[in-house]
């Protein structure tokens, strides 16, 4: 299904986004980011607090590790403040390229098990396809986040993979 180059140019990917998304968010007032646009997890930063919620609990799942100490229902408040947020996407983004780097055809073989919170229920998916749904994952919820960073006015710029610098 995927290869371990395929993970390598996603979590470059994911990385370059979150980069762009990050400058963009940094000179915005606190408080439209934290206005409720009507998405799913309400403001920007309760988009980003999601995402990187899930991109932690994807990597617990995935290399091991703690997983977040909050609940999904409670991940658009996980950190409390753009500049905390950044903090934390850019060690989490550096992990999830670490992660990448190191894997092997092998590792995205076979199935992963892991205990659902909000479904209350283990869960077993072939890993490979979890690989990609955190992949997917990311990249859904910062296009909700483009959506909403276009609508208030600001430009995080280029979002096409083909685009990526290096992306050959």
């Amino acid at each position: 299904m995927i290869t371990p180059d395929y993970c390598r140019t996603m979590a470059r990917y994911n990385q370059w986004q979150n980069r762009a998304v990050t400058d963009c968010v940094q000179a915005m007032p606190p408080a439209a980011l934290e206005e409720d646009r009507g998405a799913f997890f309400g403001s920007i930063l309760g988009t980003l607090n999601h995402l990187l919620w899930a991109d932690l609990m994807w990597m617990a799942r995935l290399e091991g590790g703690s997983a977040p100490d909050v609940t999904s229902a409670d991940s658009p408040e996980m950190t409390p403040n753009v500049r905390e947020w950044a903090r934390q996407r850019f060690v989490v983004d550096g992990r999830i390229r670490e992660w990448a780097r190191k894997l092997d055809a092998v590792d995205l073989v076979g199935e992963l098990a892991w205990q659902s919170g909000s479904m209350r229920v283990e869960m077993r998916r072939p890993i490979a396809l979890c690989v990609v749904h955190m992949f997917n994952h990311q990249t859904h919820h910062r296009g909700q986040v483009h959506a909403m960073l276009t609508a208030a006015g600001r430009d995080p710029g280029v979002t096409d993979l083909a685009m990526m610098p290096d992306a050959g």
